[in-house]
């Protein structure tokens, strides 16, 4: 820069920048890209689910199919997640401060990079969250698991009634040929710990304990002995039809939350790639000056 002298010399003053000796990654634009992201991510996850509850129905009427259900949320959540992060890799090349000593193809590699990067930290981010979330729920959960185990033991040590893991082995024991009538809670506790024994093998009640439970249901209920083997097979029934409709609810979460796991990593590759190209196309526009006068005029 020349300065003229009050001699009418001219001197010429050399400034040397430090911008050449900066590092390439403008951590300002990547934190304005997360930024933008997550916050597009909020708003319309939140839209999301307010447009989802609309088509739950508590009403004795059937709402939405829940396979339908779970292709839109599962369609909703890909396309927020692709294009929060298109949005803040673009928010981020289009920021990002420019190192003249790079040709185009080295400068548009440096945006993309800055888009991965706003990729990567808007992960850790949304991971952290999950992370805080579920470990609020988890203990919540465990305090009322506590409450209940403490008050389930004040309970079982006032009946003076310890759960023991054998009890059903020791009703066989004492087990008569004549059955006892009258008050049936024992009898009642008993049938439950032959149902229980059951569902720990394969849900089949024992031929000997359908006996005893026909005989103990006939002489407390007056039914014959039939109708009283009768009533005994379909209890038996209906316990192993409960029995494999939680056999087959555990499947499907299991199924489900495999979907889920390769879903949400597919999604984030192809974010990864959305980021990276809307990164490098913010850094072009940036270079070239465009403005999108029909949208960012001022008013």
């Amino acid at each position: 820069m020349a300065i003229d002298a009050p001699g009418g010399i001219a001197v010429v003053e050399t400034q040397t920048s430090t911008r050449e000796n900066a590092s390439y990654v403008d951590w300002a634009a990547i934190f304005a890209g997360i930024v933008f992201a997550s916050a597009i991510s909020l708003v319309l996850i939140s839209f999301g689910s307010a447009v989802g509850l609309n088509f739950l129905d508590f009403n004795s009427r059937e709402g939405a199919p829940a396979i339908l259900i779970g292709i839109g949320a599962a369609s909703w959540f890909l396309w927020v997640q692709i294009s929060s992060f298109m949005a803040g890799g673009y928010l981020a090349g289009r920021l990002r401060r420019r190192h003249f000593d790079a040709n185009e193809d080295e400068s548009d590699v440096r945006d993309g990079a800055h888009g991965l990067l706003v990729w990567g930290g808007a992960l850790i981010v949304g991971a952290v969250l999950a992370v805080g979330g579920i470990g609020a729920f988890a203990n919540a959960a465990g305090s009322a698991v506590a409450t209940a185990t403490v008050a389930a033991s004040n309970a079982a040590d006032e009946a003076g009634n310890v759960v023991d893991p054998n009890a059903y082995f020791v009703d066989t024991l004492f087990r008569t040929e004549t059955p006892a009538t009258g008050d049936t809670t024992l009898v009642r506790d008993e049938a439950g710990r032959i149902f229980a024994q059951a569902a720990l093998g394969d849900g089949t009640v024992a031929a000997e304990d359908r006996t005893y439970l026909a005989n103990v249901v006939a002489a407390n209920t007056g039914l014959t002995p039939e109708e009283a083997q009768a009533r005994v097979d379909q209890v038996s029934a209906n316990v192993e039809a409960a029995r494999q409709q939680a056999i087959e609810a555990a499947r499907i979460a299991r199924n489900t939350a495999i979907i889920a796991a390769f879903l949400i990593a597919a999604s984030s590759l192809v974010s990864a790639i959305g980021a990276y190209w809307a990164a490098q196309k913010g850094g072009n526009h940036r270079d070239k000056n465009t403005v999108f006068a029909d949208v960012f005029r001022r008013f």
